[in-house]
């Protein structure tokens, strides 16, 4: 049982490092069409299927804070925005997207695994992205819908969400975490068989 302890918080240890490198390293990629595609969440629904809610909800929680970081230091402009709009807010905004990312992932993971673990694990994939952009442009709406504006370019705000957040960002983000994440199924399956 001891044994089994260390290699969970081993494993956990390397999926926190593995969103850690990946956030910062997808930091200093150009965004593409002025939007940047983040692959951290594949770690995230791999840890929350792995290892339950919980594990996930902390690997989301150090996604947040990185991304705080991030918005701090000005290395991702859009976030500093945020950041100087109002700190506070903006750290309750990106670390509950983050967790609640993680948190309902492995819950829905959870669920569905007892049926079938590929399924399971699709709509994992699809529920990650689908709550941490759903958090963030609800909290953006009602917190920072200035801030929005501006990014908005003074255009149509729901337009750009709907172009810009939705289909440039989110869509193209959820098409990666599904393929990559329903791949971790297998990860998943060699994990449990040399438990």
């Amino acid at each position: 049982m001891r044994n089994a302890n260390i290699k969970k918080m081993a494993a956990v240890a390397l999926l926190m490092a593995l969103v850690v490198v990946m956030q910062f390293v997808g930091g200093m990629i150009p965004p593409v069409g002025g939007f940047s595609i983040s692959l951290v969440l594949i770690p995230i629904v791999l840890g929350s299927a792995l290892y339950g809610p919980g594990v996930g909800a902390l690997l989301g929680g150090t996604f947040g804070a990185i991304v705080f970081i991030n918005c701090v230091t000005g290395a991702d402009p859009g976030g500093a925005m945020v950041f100087q709009a109002g700190p506070v807010l903006c750290f309750l905004v990106v670390m509950a997207k983050g967790i609640l990312a993680g948190l309902t992932s492995g819950l829905v993971y959870k669920l569905l695994a007892k049926h079938n673990a590929y399924a399971a694990m699709l709509c994992a994939a699809i529920v990650c992205p689908v709550v941490n952009t759903g958090v963030f442009v609800v909290c953006m709406l009602t917190f920072f819908k200035d801030v929005l504006s501006v990014w908005a370019g003074g255009g149509d705000l729901m337009a750009y969400i709907l172009t810009g957040l939705v289909v440039a960002n989110f869509l193209p983000e959820m098409v990666i975490n599904v393929v990559f994440g329903t791949a971790g199924q297998t990860v998943i399956h060699v994990v449990n068989k040399n438990k």
